[in-house]
């Protein structure tokens, strides 16, 4: 805007409509820099209230007029919303008559050139377009990418003129709509409303009356990691004076929230052991080594190694605060269990906490089948095991009680679950959410465990941990699959990390194929190996992205959408309720079919679950709710259908359902979409490694559902940091965080670095600056 205000009423972004102020900081409210009706239309359309909200708003790219010839037709599709720069070709104006009679329009047709993209750029009512745009100049273009007989052309078009001088009279007093470009022209991430050339109107006339900021991060941090100052990286990211100048620029705006992050991260964990945790050293004959001594199998090096670093934090009062890692299938459940086991033997519970309803129950029956008679403490005669049939209850006076609580137990079911654990007989709890309510009591809650952390929640077990008292819980946080590095420094850097890097003896690779469902030659196949593997005594899993019956989706429910991956209007997901049937009165006829998904009553969903591990049960057709936990050695072969409604990491766990015995087993991604959807299924496919699978997972997301709120549930989306990118930064970072937070544990000495943090991950993701 700075020396065009005359203009300005044309533009979209108006006149100042108030005083600017003469010096602005990076929390001055916006209109003191652009004035009040341009800083209203940035509050609208990009939620931008401060200078400092304006000037993190970053380019997506840069060009100079070298750059006209980079754009690639290849690169486009129609319906993208652009911003280019463009030479005007041809350019003619025209009258015409409206149909019917009444007053004329004018049309303004513009031929114009980026590189080898040519489109055709139409104008109504804006004659002043032929002599202030012609033939030879250059222009910023903005709008809708359309196609008409297979020319490109530009759909409701937004057009500024490049000036080349500071002329800007038509000799006929029209509006001359101009703007001169720097010599490196930042591209920024616009709308249809607000235009790029607006935003670096706004920008200049910013950065006139900006004064520096104050630099939060400390001088010999900056010196020993080769950081320029803030303030010449915010005006060198929008107005270098070269392409080079914006590197370092960048870089320091990255690493800036590099080291937000890790703050906030380290900070937490000091936070978290500033109460003392209660100290469960081990026993030679309790619990836990009975239970070591009746393990049908012999632990694997790794989960020998992941238990002693478990069992040595246990024992002291330095809360553990721990993460554990490892391949679907890699024994977490085992070594967890031990753990609890240790912490029960020292008098006090464990709960382990589960995503799911299904889950939860899963893991409960795994416990008490691991432990046997040493999981039944209390139980009465008569007791009815997983087949039905009376168990017979050796006595063991170190036995404990495993206690199911989720929020859909009957009342009197909840109420004795809810004595067990009050008064301490339960020494192992197993839910959902429903264990976090405030009136879930523990005698004394020693181990928190929380399976599959990426869907259930930060401020979840956060708050089961921060509950008033003397003490607080250990913490354990196992993952579905293996994270990389990055994400395990980012997401869960507030944690310690161990990793199970090996199988099981005796575990036999999946055998994994990417299906095309639109070839029914190749989908009948599909289903005469599962009739296969059934008739050979084996089971199946069938997954489907979507419950049916056109009820409201459940919570455990996956499902992309109407719209693939690969664009076009596409048929809603595949139901499991549909499919089921479609199933037993088609190629699955006769065999013994069951549907569970997130909306059947609890008993139901833990009776077919029972059934189906027992046997009784040939094919089961499920939604995600199978995803993680469900462990039937039986079942040798799974065929999710509309593979591609699954990201990486999910299809990865559905094939762990699989491959948990000693037989071969099958995985078969069924999608009728070919292209970029087909080959990123044959790319999992090929891939058995959980930790290579984890890498692809990051190559393929969305980089918001990496760090974003939902995934961390602690902190904004980031701007500039990459999981991708930048480990190296995050590497830095988070020494510089540790080394800091030793001397200055709430930042009291570093205000400024304090509020650079919650700039970063916000007021409560900055928490522990004033916990401490």
């Amino acid at each position: 805007m700075a020396g065009h205000q005359g203009n300005r009423a044309r533009r979209g972004l108006s006149d100042p409509g108030g005083t600017l102020a003469s010096v602005v900081h990076m929390d001055s409210p916006l209109a003191e820099a652009v004035g009040g009706r341009s800083a209203s239309v940035l509050r609208k359309h990009l939620d931008m209230h401060t200078v400092g909200d304006l000037l993190r708003h970053l380019p997506r790219r840069y060009e100079t007029m070298n750059d006209l010839d980079k754009v690639d037709p290849r690169d486009l599709a129609v319906g993208d919303q652009v911003n280019m720069i463009a030479e005007v070709r041809s350019a003619r104006g025209e009258r015409k008559f409206r149909r019917g009679g009444g007053k004329q329009l004018h049309i303004t047709t513009m031929t114009v050139a980026a590189g080898a993209l040519e489109l055709s750029v139409t104008f109504f009512n804006q004659p002043w377009r032929v002599r202030t745009m012609p033939v030879g100049s250059r222009a910023f273009f903005a709008g809708k990418l359309e196609k008409f007989r297979d020319r490109w052309q530009l759909g409701s078009p937004r057009a500024m003129r490049i000036s080349t001088g500071d002329d800007e009279t038509d000799p006929d007093g029209e509006d001359t709509e101009s703007i001169k470009l720097p010599p490196v022209t930042p591209i920024y991430p616009a709308t249809k409303d607000v235009q790029t050339w607006e935003l670096l109107a706004a920008v200049r006339q910013t950065l006139e009356v900006f004064d520096d900021p104050i630099d939060p991060v400390p001088a010999e941090v900056r010196e020993r990691h080769g950081l320029i100052d803030l303030g010449r990286a915010l005006r060198d990211i929008h107005l270098p004076a070269t392409l080079e100048a914006a590197r370092p620029a960048m870089r320091r705006l990255t690493w800036d929230e590099a080291l937000g992050l890790q703050l906030a991260l380290q900070g937490e964990r000091i936070n978290a052991a500033t109460r003392p945790a209660p100290a469960c050293p081990r026993t030679d004959d309790g619990l836990a080594a009975a239970f070591d001594a009746r393990l049908p199998f012999e632990l694997t090096a790794g989960q020998r190694r992941v238990g002693d670093e478990l069992a040595e934090a246990l024992a002291g009062t330095t809360p553990l605060n721990r993460l554990l890692q490892g391949d679907v299938g890699s024994g977490k459940t085992v070594v967890a269990l031990r753990a609890m086991l240790q912490v029960v033997d020292a008098g006090r519970q464990a709960v382990l906490l589960a995503p799911t309803e299904v889950l939860a129950a899963q893991h409960a029956r795994s416990l008490r089948t691991m432990l046997g008679p040493l999981g039944r403490a209390g139980e009465p005669a008569g007791l009815f095991g997983e087949d039905d049939r009376p168990v017979e209850l050796d006595t063991d006076e170190r036995a404990t009680r495993i206690v199911l609580l989720t929020g859909s137990l009957a009342a009197k079911e909840r109420k004795q679950a809810l004595l067990d654990v009050q008064s301490g007989t339960a020494g192992i709890v197993v839910g959902t959410h429903a264990v976090i309510q405030e009136k879930v009591g523990f005698a004394d809650l020693g181990l928190l465990v929380v399976d599959e952390q990426h869907r259930f929640g930060v401020r979840q077990r956060d708050e089961l941990r921060s509950r008033p008292g003397e003490t607080a819980p250990h913490l354990l946080v196992m993952t579905a699959t293996p994270i990389p590095r990055t994400v395990a420094l980012t997401v869960y850097g507030d944690l310690e990390n161990s990793v199970l890097d090996e199988l099981p003896a005796g575990r036999k690779p999946i055998d994994t194929h990417a299906v095309p469902g639109g070839r029914p030659k190749w989908l009948a196949r599909v289903w005469e190996r599962v009739r296969e593997e059934v008739d050979a005594g084996h089971q199946a899993y069938v997954v489907c992205p979507r419950i049916g019956d056109g009820g409201p989706a459940g919570e455990e429910e996956e499902s992309a959408g109407p719209d693939g991956p690969d664009g076009g209007e596409r048929r809603p997901p595949l139901a499991a309720l549909e499919v089921a049937e479609l199933l037993a009165g088609g190629p699955l006829a006769g065999l013994r079919l069951e549907v569970l998904h997130g909306r059947l009553p609890a008993e139901e969903k833990d009776d077919v679950m029972r059934r189906f591990s027992a046997g009784d049960v040939d094919v089961l057709v499920s939604t995600t709710v199978i995803e993680v936990g469900v462990d039937v050695p039986n079942a040798t072969v799974i065929v999710v259908l509309d593979a591609e409604r699954f990201g990486v990491s999910q299809l990865h766990q559905l094939r762990g359902r699989v491959g948990r015995g000693d037989t071969a087993s099958s995985c078969f991604l069924v999608s009728e979409l070919e292209g970029p959807s087909m080959e990123r299924l044959a790319r999992i496919a090929e891939i058995t490694d959980g930790f290579a699978m984890a890498d692809l997972d990051l190559e393929l997301r969305n980089e918001g559902d990496v760090l974003g709120t939902e995934q961390a549930g602690r902190r904004k989306t980031l701007r500039f940091l990459s999981v991708r990118r930048h480990l190296d930064e995050i590497t830095e970072a988070r020494e510089v965080a540790r080394s800091l937070l030793a001397d200055d544990p709430t930042l009291a000495h570093h205000p400024r670095l304090a509020g650079l943090v919650r700039g970063v991950v916000g007021d409560e993701g900055a928490g522990f600056l004033d916990k401490l």
